[in-house]
């Protein structure tokens, strides 16, 4: 899992009037919970982009006035009209509690659909996973060289050894599109039945 540092200075004050000047300086109001107390904290806006702008998903190394946690992003607010980081949580990690971390997909190999003039349709990129922190991966790779033309792979095909997913295991991760050119009965019944999944991938996706 790739790491990323933010860097934060102490807060003395609480109150909305020193969280209103906090982000007029750029600076984002920050708390970390999780360990023996919390911790409350700024830290630059500029420094969320490799966190928050990004589909990676990271571990965080907070240092704070010099003492270093092991933490991730548990919760962020921005403004709803400016987008501007309102707020953000931070978890610290401990080896021996679980975690629940959004883990990006990625597809590879050849799909004997696509081959036929076929279209990979991505439904879901991120799935939910919970693992201890040493097991948490950083993607999760499926492999379509047996997607075969208006199939599907769902949520259920990924392998859990080490982490539990979280996500409805029959909602599609990916599907291969028939071409309208040879799109018949059967291929309209599997299209309508990808639809009916992915509304439910994209209420589960909300809810992520």
């Amino acid at each position: 899992m790739r790491t990323v540092e933010i860097i934060g200075y102490k807060r003395a004050n609480l109150g909305k009037a020193e969280a209103k000047r906090l982000r007029s300086e750029s600076q984002v109001p920050c708390v970390l919970y999780g360990g023996n107390e919390q911790v409350h904290f700024s830290s630059p806006m500029i420094l969320f982009r490799d966190i928050v702008y990004t589909p990676e998903a990271a571990f965080i190394k907070l240092n704070i006035e010099g003492k270093e946690y092991s933490a991730i992003l548990q919760d962020i607010q921005f403004h709803p009209v400016s987008e501007v980081i309102l707020h953000a949580d931070f978890l610290a990690l401990s080896e021996d509690k679980y975690i629940k971390m959004d883990i990006p997909v990625k597809f590879s190999g050849t799909s004997p659909g696509i081959i036929l003039g076929g279209k990979l349709v991505v439904k879901l990129r991120k799935v939910r996973i919970k693992a201890l922190p040493a097991n948490m991966p950083e993607t999760i790779i499926m492999d379509v060289s047996d997607l075969k033309l208006g199939k599907s792979m769902k949520v259920s095909s990924i392998k859990t050894d080490e982490f539990e997913i979280l996500n409805n295991p029959r909602v599609t991760l990916a599907s291969v599109q028939i071409p309208r050119a040879l799109k018949g009965a059967e291929g309209e019944d599997e299209e309508e039945g990808d639809e009916e999944v992915e509304g439910e991938e994209t209420a589960t996706e909300a809810e992520a």
